[in-house]
């Protein structure tokens, strides 16, 4: 079958999509969009975390079927939703198709801090992003994607959270490296910083 829907703001299709097929499997083998990780594919760690019409998701859960006409943000595409959702779009999402990265420069991203200075914003990291490796939240980096896209989610939804609201939202989110310390301290970051800018 052919699925046509909306990765990180623009239209796509996957052609020959066969029944069982996930989103995730989709999204890293078809499109070229490794971020999403591929490791439980049973939904218990969030490594795979997308945002299917704005919610997150594990895209493993998801068959590729069910996405036709609807919208998928992975962690490839978050700077840009992050940066034009605070621009055009304050505390909602992009009209389906309307916006975002396309699959070329998502493939193209690496995320390199500046030159002796780690914590400076390089303009190409979203807010959570930044919050995420200025608070040391990165250790292997294997459950990140899902965490920062769960986060990213916690953060529109509710600007200032407490720590119950953090660990609520990321409660799906499985990570066997940092004793999750330093995540609460990264979305805690994420959060002030934002409070600064308004």
């Amino acid at each position: 079958m052919r699925v046509n829907f909306t990765v990180n703001g623009r239209r796509h299709e996957a052609d020959d999509v066969w029944e069982g097929e996930s989103l995730l499997y989709v999204l890293r083998e078809r499109m070229g969009l490794p971020g999403s990780k591929n490791a439980c594919e049973q939904g218990e760690c969030g490594s795979c975390t997308v945002r299917l019409d704005g919610v997150p998701v594990c895209s493993c859960l998801v068959a590729a079927g069910q996405v036709e006409g609807r919208d998928v943000v992975t962690v490839e595409g978050l700077a840009d939703f992050a940066a034009h959702r605070a621009e055009a779009h304050p505390g909602t999402g992009c009209a389906s198709g309307a916006c975002g990265t396309s699959v070329d420069r998502a493939k193209r991203w690496k995320a390199e801090p500046a030159a002796g200075d780690e914590t400076r914003d390089t303009g190409e990291l979203s807010p959570i992003q930044q919050a995420f490796i200025d608070a040391g939240a990165v250790q292997c980096g294997f459950c990140t994607p899902g965490l920062l896209v769960a986060a990213d989610e916690l953060l529109e939804r509710t600007p200032q959270p407490s720590d119950a609201d953090i660990r609520e939202a990321l409660s799906g989110n499985l990570c066997r490296c940092t004793g999750y310390e330093k995540i609460l301290d990264a979305v805690r970051l994420a959060a002030a910083r934002a409070e600064e800018t308004v």
